[in-house]
């Protein structure tokens, strides 16, 4: 039976193995007899059966050739069990420095830490209770989360952040002389959202409102994309924008829609001192009984042959001049 692999006979496959060991890797699912399995153990081909294979895939690769795919199916499931659902430097630093937030787990790369060690500080001095940093190295953390994700090699489970509804937006506010609040109607790209989120935070609009039932949750992707103005800006999750809208108008709000077919311009109107600024999603743009509810349709003066900008550069033009 030796003989005839040697020979070129493997009795794995039963087809004529080439002498030279570069052939097809052995298929060690096959079921062989107890008594072939016996003498293969006693004459040590189980190792010798791996060393085929490791050279096989060495000259495929050589050649030009691509290493087999790995199973990433562990990998999957731990991060599954982790539950890892806010990474990137900026998202992870705010979250972990916000007292309103409750962090669970934490994972990071090594050289990560170094540079996070100052926010650890800051936290602590501040009395917030955060857990212990798990090192892991970079091939886990790209399969936990993906290896199109820029985690920058850090990543933590976070719990939500209080439920916020628009009359407590509202109540926050009540003294404030100016205040501006944003509208999305059906925007669902969580990069958009947190483009958005994010030009909130910087030009000091006061708080997010978003229908419950096509809004992506404030985690993972969309919180990258805030680069941390998650931890910083209120999102009101409503079931009726409408009655939202009807409350703001009641508590002297004025509602001003964004649409490019609009007549007027942003500049070409009064900007009120307590504004709430209305986007639609891509495409289709605010839903028609919003619409007629919005106290002005204006459109951004754009000139050339792109009359149109994407929903967060033009939410990020429009609050600049609301918020100034």
């Amino acid at each position: 039976m030796l003989v005839k692999w040697w020979k070129g006979q493997d009795l794995n496959l039963c087809t004529p193995k080439r002498a030279d060991l570069q052939s097809a890797a052995i298929n060690h699912s096959a079921t062989l007899p107890q008594q072939e399995i016996c003498v293969r153990q006693q004459k040590g081909f189980s190792f010798l059966c791996q060393v085929c294979d490791v050279y096989s895939m060495k000259k495929d690769y050589q050649k030009g050739g691509k290493p087999p795919k790995k199973d990433f199916s562990e990998y999957k499931a731990q991060a599954k069990k982790q539950k890892v659902n806010m990474w990137g430097t900026h998202a992870v630093r705010e979250a972990w420095l916000n007292p309103a937030r409750s962090i669970k787990s934490f994972y990071v790369l090594e050289q990560a830490l170094k540079n996070f060690e100052d926010t650890m500080k800051a936290a602590q001095d501040a009395g917030l209770t955060r857990p212990e940093p798990k090192i892991v190295d970079r091939y886990t953390l790209d399969n936990w989360l993906g290896e199109d994700v820029v985690h920058q090699g850090l990543a933590i489970d976070a719990e939500p952040l209080e439920e916020f509804f628009v009359q407590d937006m509202v109540s926050r506010v009540r003294n404030a002389e100016r205040s501006v609040f944003v509208i999305l109607d059906q925007v669902t790209d969580p990069h958009n959202i947190g483009a958005i989120m994010r030009s909130a935070s910087a030009f000091g609009a006061h708080g997010i409102i978003m229908q419950n039932r096509h809004a992506p949750e404030i985690t993972g992707t969309l919180a990258k994309t805030a680069c941390g103005a998650v931890d910083h800006i209120p999102v009101a999750y409503e079931t009726n924008l409408g009655r939202a809208v009807t409350y703001l108008q009641e508590h002297g709000y004025q509602t001003i829609g964004l649409d490019e077919r609009a007549e007027k311009t942003l500049s070409e109107i009064t900007l009120p001192a307590k504004a709430v600024l209305i986007l639609g999603a891509e495409g289709k743009g605010m839903r028609p009984h919003l619409r007629e509810q919005c106290d002005y349709l204006v459109r951004l003066p754009t000139q050339g042959a792109i009359l149109s900008l994407n929903v967060s550069n033009a939410a990020a033009v429009a609050l600049y001049a609301l918020c100034a």
